[in-house]
């Protein structure tokens, strides 16, 4: 949580950093604006969400304002988490028609606008389960569009994505994917591109270099990381790395260091 109070007349927002952000409006009304998109209105309870930076104003009342708790939102790979990819660049909905959310929302209200001992570690919380009731509910609604969110709403397309995620190490065929996902080879191959947007083969590197640059984060040798994310050799997963980041590993991992302070 970054605020939690009124908002009065003009507040700006930039897209510099690499976070997302999610704002839930307890009351008052607002007018959005994003740069060459139209004019969003609130005057009801609502949550907005953005899953990547991006710049906008918030008009208010200058007297009576509006009544707002904020949190940042950090994702693991930034803009290129897999969440992150198949969510719009805003989400608007009014507080009431996400399912569960009322005694969350109001136990969040609660403590935002309080000053009890512990209650940013509680807010903390309460904004990750938000979250997650926003993302469960845009995936049973059919809303998302594409990525892993859209493979997870898919009754059947769901278990060869778990597999993946889980067992990234697993020398995946696409038969074995399909057998998963109780589909014929042909139909879960057409499925998985139609839904995801991308084949299992593309789908199954871009994750498993995702993970990569996360144990390389964490200082951890390329070997051993070749060996848990199913490739077998250093060389092949340099050659999968560089493919789908433009950069060798060892070239990744120095740039990150050299972006990261002191």
């Amino acid at each position: 949580m970054f605020h939690s109070g009124s908002l009065c007349g003009i507040t700006d927002f930039t897209a510099a950093g690499a976070v997302g952000q999610l704002h839930l409006i307890r009351s008052g009304a607002m007018e959005i604006i994003h740069p060459g998109q139209p004019t969003l209105y609130v005057n009801e309870p609502s949550l907005l969400f953005y899953p990547r930076p991006m710049a906008r104003r918030f008009i208010t009342d200058p007297v009576c304002g509006a009544d707002l708790t904020c949190a940042e939102l950090h994702f693991a790979g930034g803009s290129d988490n897999p969440i992150v990819n198949g969510l719009p660049d805003v989400i608007c909905l009014p507080l009431e028609t996400i399912d569960g959310a009322a005694p969350v929302l109001a136990l969040l209200f609660e403590e935002a606008f309080s000053e009890r001992c512990g209650r940013h570690a509680l807010i903390d919380k309460l904004f990750e389960v938000v979250l997650i009731q926003l993302l469960r509910q845009l995936m049973e609604s059919k809303e998302i569009n594409g990525g892993m969110l859209a493979g997870l709403s898919h009754p059947k397309l769901r278990k060869a994505l778990v597999a993946m995620h889980e067992q990234p190490g697993q020398e995946w065929s696409l038969d074995a994917l399909a057998t998963i996902a109780g589909m014929s080879r042909s139909v879960f191959a057409s499925s998985f591109r139609h839904t995801v947007g991308s084949t299992p083969g593309a789908y199954l590197q871009n994750w498993r270099v995702r993970l990569t640059q996360q144990a390389l984060q964490r200082g951890e040798s390329l070997k051993m990381i070749a060996i848990a994310v199913g490739y077998g050799s250093e060389a092949a997963l340099s050659r999968a790395f560089k493919a789908q980041c433009g950069l060798s590993p060892r070239e990744w991992r120095q740039l990150r260091e050299q972006d990261t302070p002191g």
